[in-house]
């Protein structure tokens, strides 16, 4: 593993299992290029202005889509959507276009929503910070909608979780 001054890449990678984060899916395109990938590198990092970053690695496919429209899709998914995780974290072969088995409206920018999210943003990139292997996107929230008050899907320590209640 690459040496970053006082630490491991192993160090790291192992202190960051322990932050429990959300899990989402990243949408981009429109109804004829549409791409999608599980993302938990999400946050909110203002109300007012409303803002989120996020973070997609620089090979990926929807990368592309994304920074040839500049807008993108939050899904943020309920306790009980492990399956569609999985399947957009391309843990579940699919035989090409993973929205095929998904309920998808097009929204006021032509961009691919799953129906069947807990709550979705849509937003427009207006800052990104490109690194060695990933880009760093800051996206103004355009739009919020909730469409169920459900328990949301956590994910630590390599493995999905329940919020206790």
């Amino acid at each position: 593993m690459k040496n970053h001054g006082s630490y491991e890449l192993t160090d790291l990678r192992g202190v960051m299992r322990r932050w429990v984060s959300g899990v989402a899916i990243l949408t981009a395109g429109n109804q004829v290029t549409r791409r999608g990938l599980t993302v938990n590198s999400f946050t909110s990092v203002s109300v007012d202005p409303p803002a989120v970053t996020v973070t997609l690695a620089n090979q990926a496919k929807t990368r592309q889509v994304l920074e040839e429209n500049g807008c993108f899709v939050i899904h943020l998914l309920r306790e009980d959507q492990v399956h569609l995780s999985d399947l957009f974290a391309g843990r579940i072969p699919e035989e090409g276009d993973r929205f095929a088995s998904q309920e998808v409206f097009y929204g006021e920018l032509g961009l691919p929503i799953l129906a069947d999210a807990a709550a979705y943003l849509v937003c427009r990139v207006i800052h990104r910070y490109e690194m060695t292997n990933s880009t760093l996107y800051i996206g103004e929230v355009l739009s919020a909608h909730k469409t169920e008050n459900a328990p949301p899907l956590v994910y630590s320590d390599r493995e999905y979780r329940r919020l206790m209640r």
